[in-house]
């Protein structure tokens, strides 16, 4: 099995930089995560943008729906930034049927130590490869359907609705 992974930003990817303070992003982490993890899954990464989830248009939803739709794997990653991870789990739901598609991201930055990111990349890579075709967000050692989930900003946890 073969598994696309679509990146496309959010806090997972942003790293900090020290003089002014800001979180920003500069390159994708995604692979020095796999190969961190030591994960022997096949998969084949694909750089879509990097963006916070805040500043996610409708086009860039559109974007990632024909990535997931165009390409050949039936399993497929997608980083996210945890904002609007629901709202675009719930776009792509909406036409894409015969995939089993995870998104996921992080609270804290892989770059930064103590980082749930390698946590929800390997829960993501799990589930991606157990799920029936779908839609699904994973974070925080769970994973979620779309439609019965939300992000509580107080918590800074996904939780089911």
């Amino acid at each position: 099995m073969k598994i696309k992974v679509l990146i496309a930003g959010g806090t997972i990817d942003k790293t900090y930089k020290e003089l002014t303070g800001e979180l920003s992003f500069t390159e994708t982490h995604i692979v020095d995560m796999l190969n961190r993890g030591r994960s022997m899954v096949d998969t084949l990464s694909e750089v879509l943008f990097l963006k916070d989830s805040l500043e996610m248009t409708d086009a860039d939803r559109s974007f990632i729906f024909d990535k997931c739709q165009a390409c050949d794997e039936q399993h497929i990653l997608i980083t996210h930034g945890t904002d609007t991870m629901v709202e675009t789990a719930t776009y792509l739901a909406k036409s894409l049927k015969e995939k089993t598609v995870v998104l996921f991201g992080s609270m804290i930055p892989y770059s930064i130590d103590n980082s749930d990111a390698l946590f929800n990349l390997g829960v993501a890579l799990s589930a991606v490869q157990l799920k029936e075709p779908g839609i699904y967000i994973a974070m925080n050692g769970q994973v979620f359907d779309f439609d019965k989930v939300q992000k509580d900003k107080s918590l800074g946890i996904f939780k089911n609705t």
